[in-house]
């Protein structure tokens, strides 16, 4: 149990790595620093950057988790139903608008694919800890039939 617990903490830091960089780089570059256009809007700019700090925030909230990942079931679901409605956002914008570049759809994967999986994860891992955890007299008797 212990091995599991350790192999989730360390996925769970360096996928954490996606939102914190992408988001740092969004708020130190803005709309720019993905499309060089020159020409962004100072609005869609300040938007841009805004939930670039979001995302950012979602990733450090995500390494919170790490330490004592299986008592943090609760905020685990929560970040990962916001990541997830961000993901689905994007689906739509996808039916939308189009197919976006290889990044985006590559992010799509991660917040309608891993991010769930990583939960499913965390909740296992959790159960586990939280079964080991009760002393045997606490374990329901069988039921004679």
């Amino acid at each position: 149990m212990d091995a599991e617990r350790r192999y989730l903490q360390r996925a769970v830091a360096v996928t954490a790595l996606i939102p914190v960089i992408g988001g740092a780089y969004g708020v130190l570059f803005g709309i720019d620093g993905i499309w060089r256009s020159g020409f962004a809007d100072i609005s869609a700019d300040s938007h841009f950057r805004y939930l670039s700090g979001l995302l950012m925030g979602i990733g450090i909230l995500f390494w919170t988790c790490v330490p004592g990942i299986e008592t943090k079931t609760d905020l685990f679901r929560f970040l990962t139903l916001v990541v997830v409605l961000g993901g689905l956002s994007r689906l739509l914008g996808l039916y939308l608008t189009g197919v976006p570049s290889l990044v985006m759809m590559g992010a799509l994967g991660v917040e309608l694919v891993l991010t769930p999986l990583l939960c499913l994860w965390q909740a296992r891992v959790a159960r586990r800890a939280e079964d080991e955890a009760l002393p045997d007299e606490a374990l329901p008797d069988e039921v004679d039939r």
